[in-house]
């Protein structure tokens, strides 16, 4: 193969992996990673051609990474530089296993190890509690899909992960045997999953029990109002936006960290602006509950460095919680802690070593968190506050449907990112979350997108970016429990085991073989 057809390869690959990420579709996903196995065909079982393909295995990576999140650029310069060093390392570790086992052993070993290394790297990826950042998990291409993996209800998006990896095997099989059989084979790779799912699609019976929730969108600019604005300001943007809900709403939602005020963790609605809110919400909505995001301080009594995440000013400890605050609920349970932190902003990597040398003070820096899925409940009806990057991770958004969430809420602020496809992907995950929990979402966002999105990933209505304004809307409720939140990420732990199970089987293949056992 010439070094301008590799080349070309290479920006296929490029093409067929992008276009999920910009707003097209994922579908191009089935094929795209054919062109890199097509090259992979073309080296011998050398060390030195092994260094080429894992050359241009890297290129294609990077330059996907480059593509679809170069948007975390403006928001922090080191984030897409770190996010593609950890993103394109785990994609070399399946795919040149794939290529070092296929000159050694049967294609059935080197498919295996392909299918289940790449999910299970993806896996390792997205449980890591640092450095964890994974946006380019292949199953969350088809957000924008969502009629093609109604599935995911059962497997999550690794198990749209499986179904790529699989697809792009069978197809050059096909590509490479031009039998009559691969073909047909890799037809029905391609077909029988979306089958499958527009059946489920169709088929999905919409709960009759409903309530009525609000989001509110303040559209604040998170450079120029949103931590150098007067709180007066912003209190009164919340005001207006809060004299425009329904009073028969059961739920009005606020974004991530709307509220212009710490408050103090054991007594969180004590502050001075939420307490003026809760009066508000008394005297005019009585019945609804305000659920908004919030900074919490929780101050600890202790001599000792009381949690992993605590900071210490004048001798006293403190841990600072990026925090979903309900008032007016109809339980005691008012206060979420943010479980996934973002890295870098929220969390700093190997926390216990690094902070002995960078200073965490401020409100930026290591947050503290838990493990905890706390669940609101008004009306009768328990609601899930997921807090922005919580959207991102399958099994932790799943932990609210455990804890009995029969509805959720979802409160983000995307407007670091500017008008750009970083926040409309952010939305389009919630989409995937709804089908994997079949539960009704609620988003606020502090400026696009917020919105509602139906159990089967339908998007009912929505506030685009740099617009203001209250939208409600009739939600389902739903108490079922899928073999998604059952279960949670099966597919990867499976991916795993079965990845380790291929690496030992070719270790023992290959020494017997060097015995001459075999």
């Amino acid at each position: 193969m010439s070094l301008k057809i590799k080349i070309l390869c290479v920006v296929l690959s490029l093409a067929m992996l992008a276009p999920a990420w910009l707003g097209g579709t994922g579908l191009t996903l089935l094929v795209a990673l054919v062109p890199l196995m097509m090259i992979s065909a073309s080296y011998s079982d050398s060390a030195r051609d092994w260094w080429r393909m894992a050359g241009w295995a890297a290129l294609t990576f990077v330059l996907w990474n480059a593509a679809t999140i170069w948007w975390v650029w403006i928001a922090t310069p080191a984030g897409p530089i770190t996010a593609t060093l950890f993103s394109t390392f785990w994609n070399l570790v399946g795919f040149m296993l794939y290529h070092y086992t296929s000159k050694r052993t049967s294609r059935a070993v080197a498919y295996t190890l392909l299918a289940t290394a790449w999910v299970a790297t993806e896996y390792l990826y997205t449980s890591a509690e640092v450095l964890s950042f994974p946006w380019l998990t292949l199953g969350n291409g088809f957000s924008g899909d969502v009629w093609a993996v109604q599935w995911y209800s059962a497997t999550g998006v690794f198990g749209g992960s499986l179904w790529v990896m699989l697809s792009n095997i069978a197809i050059f099989e096909a590509i490479i045997r031009r039998g009559r059989w691969a073909t047909v084979r890799a037809a029905l790779v391609v077909v029988v999953p979306i089958a499958v799912s527009l059946a489920m699609y169709w088929g999905y019976e919409p709960s009759d029990e409903k309530v009525k929730v609000s989001v509110l969108q303040p559209n604040v600019d998170c450079y120029e109002e949103k931590f150098s604005g007067t709180a007066a300001a912003q209190t009164q943007n919340i005001v207006e936006l809060l004299s425009q809900t329904p009073a028969e709403s059961v739920v009005a939602v606020l974004p991530e960290t709307a509220l212009p005020e710490q408050l103090d963790d054991d007594e969180p609605l004590q502050g001075r602006i939420i307490s003026s809110l809760a009066d508000v919400i008394h005297a005019e909505h009585p019945s609804t509950m305000l659920v908004m995001g919030a900074t919490t301080i929780k101050h600890y009594d202790s001599q000792t460095k009381p949690t992993p995440t605590a900071r210490v000013s004048w001798g006293t400890y403190y841990d600072v919680y990026n925090s979903a605050v309900a008032v007016n609920a109809a339980t005691a349970n008012n206060l979420h802690h943010k479980m996934r932190l973002v890295i870098g902003v929220e969390a700093m990597p190997f926390t216990g070593f690094l902070d002995r040398f960078v200073d965490l003070g401020g409100i930026t820096g290591q947050l503290g968190r838990n493990d905890k899925a706390t669940v609101f409940e008004n009306g009768g009806v328990k609601f899930g506050p997921a807090i922005c990057y919580e959207g991102i991770y399958g099994d932790c958004f799943a932990r609210f449907a455990r804890e009995g969430a029969e509805a959720m809420l979802v409160m983000s602020n995307d407007g670091w990112w500017g008008n750009t496809p970083g926040h409309k992907c952010l939305f389009d995950y919630c989409r995937l979350r709804a089908i994997e929990t079949r539960r009704s979402i609620s988003r606020s966002a502090n400026t696009g997108v917020s919105g509602f999105i139906t159990p089967r990933g339908d998007v009912l209505q929505s506030l685009g970016w740099d617009e203001r304004g209250v939208l409600t809307q009739e939600v389902e409720v739903r108490e079922d429990v899928t073999p998604y939140v059952a279960y949670g990420d099966w597919v990867g732990r499976m991916s795993l085991l079965i990845a380790l199970l291929g690496v030992l089987y070719y270790s023992a293949y290959r020494i017997k073989r060097k015995n001459h056992l075999v």
